[in-house]
């Protein structure tokens, strides 16, 4: 399931169908690593950690906020990013990405991180202080995709990120019967392992390296056993608007058409809505 490096006219039926099935795409040199030196250097400052000195790495975690710099904001949109958000979500249907959002620093580390749970990233609610009661709905309400961005290189030993490959399948079954309302996270959380079946995929590869997930792509953390940090970013790509199930037109995204395709029991290949 690894990814090709793609140029920005590579994003075709194949590539949209690897995402309806997977729930995810990997994209390699998706932004420059000159790019993620940028941003790594603004990274181990904020750390308070020493790069050169693994005894001030004294955390398995450290969670870093909002950054919206140059380098973070120019790796989030790239032409070829920008080309497969278009493919993925549609054209006009989703906002520019002005911030990378939080970045998870893991170091290597015996302790456990406190973090490695099963989990979607959920879309609305956010306000709400117990982050358990975030919400998610059929409509993907607030997130157009879950998106992992590698500011460093991330090997089987660097904490990769655990996907659980065709989870989003499973989870658009979760949430139909909640409507607009959805679930909350707390809701989910006890239905997951009924996704235990589905592949794991460490979300591996070069600085550079993107992953676009669907925004219901179970996922996980787990313990740094390397020996480098590993720098990644998970922000979302926000909706423009909600995504749709009827569209009268049949001009489907296949964000929607993945969970279309989940709730019809279909499979996935063959839809003549790819190529529009």
């Amino acid at each position: 399931m690894a990814g090709a490096a793609l140029e920005p006219d590579a994003f075709d039926d194949s590539f949209a169908q690897r995402f309806i099935e997977n729930g995810f795409v990997r994209i390699d040199r998706a932004f420059p690593p000159a790019l993620a030196d940028e941003a790594r250097a603004i990274l181990w400052r904020d750390t308070g950690c020493d790069p050169h000195n693994p005894a001030s790495w004294t955390s398995p975690v450290i969670r870093l906020g909002m950054y919206a710099q140059k380098p973070f904001v120019d790796a989030a949109n790239t032409p070829a990013l920008r080309a497969a958000y278009d493919r993925l979500v549609g054209a006009g249907r989703w906002l520019p990405c002005m911030s990378m959002g939080t970045f998870p620093v893991r170091f290597p580390s015996l302790d456990d991180p406190g973090d490695a749970g099963w989990h979607i990233d959920t879309g609305f609610d956010w306000h709400k202080p117990d982050f358990m009661e975030w919400r998610s709905n059929i409509y993907s309400k607030g997130r157009a995709l879950l998106m992992l961005f590698l500011f460093s290189d991330v090997g089987e030993s660097d904490a990769p990120t655990r996907i659980r490959a065709g989870s989003h399948r499973d989870v658009a079954r979760m949430l139909a019967p909640a409507g607009e309302q959805g679930l909350t996270l707390r809701d989910l959380v006890s239905r997951f392992p009924e996704t235990e079946g589905r592949p794991e995929v460490p979300a591996t590869g070069d600085a550079g390296t993107v992953y676009l997930c669907h925004p219901f792509l179970v996922h996980a953390a787990q313990p740094h056993r390397g020996a480098r940090p590993r720098f990644m970013a998970q922000p979302p790509l926000l909706s423009r608007e909600p995504l749709r199930l009827d569209r009268a037109d049949g001009n489907y995204a296949p964000v929607e058409l993945a969970i279309r395709s989940a709730l019809n029991g279909a499979e996935p290949y063959g839809s003549s809505s790819l190529s529009q």
